[in-house]
Protein backbone atom coordinates (compact mmCIF):
# COMPACT_ATOMS: atom_id res chain seq x y z
CA UNK A 1 0.00 0.00 0.00
CA UNK A 2 1.63 3.41 -1.00
CA UNK A 3 1.51 6.12 1.95
CA UNK A 4 0.00 9.86 1.20
CA UNK A 5 1.82 12.03 0.37
CA UNK A 6 3.74 14.39 3.53
CA UNK A 7 3.26 17.64 3.37
CA UNK A 8 5.50 20.02 5.65
CA UNK A 9 4.90 23.46 6.34
CA UNK A 10 8.56 25.47 7.89
CA UNK A 11 8.12 28.83 9.68
CA UNK A 12 11.12 31.02 9.36
CA UNK A 13 12.52 34.19 9.71
CA UNK A 14 14.18 35.77 6.88
CA UNK A 15 16.40 38.27 9.55
CA UNK A 16 17.63 34.65 10.87
CA UNK A 17 18.21 32.67 7.47
CA UNK A 18 16.78 32.57 3.88
CA UNK A 19 13.79 30.37 2.57
CA UNK A 20 15.02 26.78 3.02
CA UNK A 21 15.94 25.55 -0.63
CA UNK A 22 13.99 21.94 0.13
CA UNK A 23 10.23 24.62 -0.82
CA UNK A 24 8.76 23.61 -3.30
CA UNK A 25 6.56 27.03 -2.38
CA UNK A 26 7.58 30.01 -0.11
CA UNK A 27 4.95 32.44 1.28
CA UNK A 28 6.79 36.04 2.01
CA UNK A 29 4.49 37.53 4.92
CA UNK A 30 6.96 40.38 5.45
CA UNK A 31 5.20 43.26 3.37
CA UNK A 32 1.48 42.24 3.05
CA UNK A 33 0.85 41.84 6.72
CA UNK A 34 1.50 44.08 9.79
CA UNK A 35 4.33 42.54 12.13
CA UNK A 36 3.36 42.08 15.87
CA UNK A 37 6.70 42.63 16.65
CA UNK A 38 6.61 46.69 16.41
CA UNK A 39 3.92 46.16 19.27
CA UNK A 40 6.38 46.61 22.68
CA UNK A 41 3.73 44.60 24.33
CA UNK A 42 4.09 41.33 21.81
CA UNK A 43 7.65 42.05 20.78
CA UNK A 44 9.26 39.14 23.22
CA UNK A 45 5.66 36.52 23.14
CA UNK A 46 6.41 33.97 20.86
CA UNK A 47 3.70 32.50 17.85
CA UNK A 48 1.89 30.64 21.49
CA UNK A 49 0.98 33.15 23.09
CA UNK A 50 -2.99 33.44 22.94
CA UNK A 51 -2.98 36.91 22.19
CA UNK A 52 -0.28 37.05 19.18
CA UNK A 53 -1.94 34.22 17.84
CA UNK A 54 -5.49 36.15 17.80
CA UNK A 55 -3.97 39.27 16.45
CA UNK A 56 -2.11 37.31 13.63
CA UNK A 57 -5.24 34.71 12.55
CA UNK A 58 -7.42 37.82 13.00
CA UNK A 59 -4.93 40.28 10.69
CA UNK A 60 -7.28 40.86 7.09
CA UNK A 61 -6.11 38.15 4.47
CA UNK A 62 -4.63 35.87 6.57
CA UNK A 63 -7.70 33.53 6.89
CA UNK A 64 -7.71 33.93 2.75
CA UNK A 65 -4.00 33.27 2.87
CA UNK A 66 -4.09 30.05 5.06
CA UNK A 67 -7.12 29.02 2.67
CA UNK A 68 -4.65 28.96 -0.48
CA UNK A 69 -1.74 27.77 1.34
CA UNK A 70 -4.14 24.64 1.69
CA UNK A 71 -5.55 24.51 -1.42
CA UNK A 72 -2.00 24.64 -3.24
CA UNK A 73 -0.58 22.54 -0.99
CA UNK A 74 -3.31 19.89 -1.42
CA UNK A 75 -3.26 20.17 -5.11
CA UNK A 76 0.71 19.53 -4.93
CA UNK A 77 0.48 16.35 -3.60
CA UNK A 78 -3.03 15.41 -5.93
CA UNK A 79 -0.86 15.14 -8.98
CA UNK A 80 0.52 11.88 -10.61
CA UNK A 81 3.68 11.80 -8.96
CA UNK A 82 2.48 11.43 -5.47
CA UNK A 83 5.64 13.37 -4.27
CA UNK A 84 5.58 14.97 -0.64
CA UNK A 85 5.30 18.73 -0.48
CA UNK A 86 7.27 20.82 1.70
CA UNK A 87 6.03 24.69 2.27
CA UNK A 88 7.77 27.33 3.53
CA UNK A 89 6.17 30.18 5.64
CA UNK A 90 8.51 33.30 6.46
CA UNK A 91 8.62 36.29 8.09
CA UNK A 92 10.82 38.39 9.64
CA UNK A 93 12.00 36.92 12.91
CA UNK A 94 9.73 33.85 12.73
CA UNK A 95 8.71 34.16 16.29
CA UNK A 96 4.96 35.49 15.07
CA UNK A 97 3.40 35.59 11.74
CA UNK A 98 4.79 33.35 9.88
CA UNK A 99 4.79 30.15 12.48
CA UNK A 100 1.40 31.15 13.67
CA UNK A 101 -0.28 30.53 10.03
CA UNK A 102 2.38 27.86 9.53
CA UNK A 103 0.44 25.84 12.22
CA UNK A 104 -3.34 26.73 11.25
CA UNK A 105 -2.48 25.72 8.12
CA UNK A 106 -1.06 22.46 9.77
CA UNK A 107 -3.93 21.81 11.71
CA UNK A 108 -6.40 22.10 9.17
CA UNK A 109 -4.66 20.04 6.70
CA UNK A 110 -4.65 17.73 9.67
CA UNK A 111 -8.51 17.88 10.28
CA UNK A 112 -8.41 17.09 6.61
CA UNK A 113 -7.01 13.56 6.68
CA UNK A 114 -3.94 15.15 5.43
CA UNK A 115 -0.17 13.64 6.83
CA UNK A 116 1.23 16.67 8.17
CA UNK A 117 4.53 17.60 9.33
CA UNK A 118 5.34 21.53 11.42
CA UNK A 119 9.01 22.59 11.37
CA UNK A 120 8.59 25.92 13.18
CA UNK A 121 12.66 26.76 12.45
CA UNK A 122 13.17 29.79 14.57
CA UNK A 123 10.76 29.47 17.39
CA UNK A 124 14.03 29.09 19.43
CA UNK A 125 16.27 31.96 18.09
CA UNK A 126 16.42 35.42 20.18
CA UNK A 127 13.76 37.74 19.10
CA UNK A 128 15.68 40.11 16.63
CA UNK A 129 15.81 43.90 17.70
CA UNK A 130 15.13 46.52 15.21
CA UNK A 131 15.29 50.20 15.13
Amino acid sequence: MELPPLIRVISFGYLHSPPPAEAHMVFDLRRHFRDPHIDPEFRHLTSSNPRVRAKVLGTPGIPELVDAIMAASVAMTSGPARADVVVAIGCAGGQHRAPNVARSVVERLEEMGHDVQLDPRHLTKPVVERP
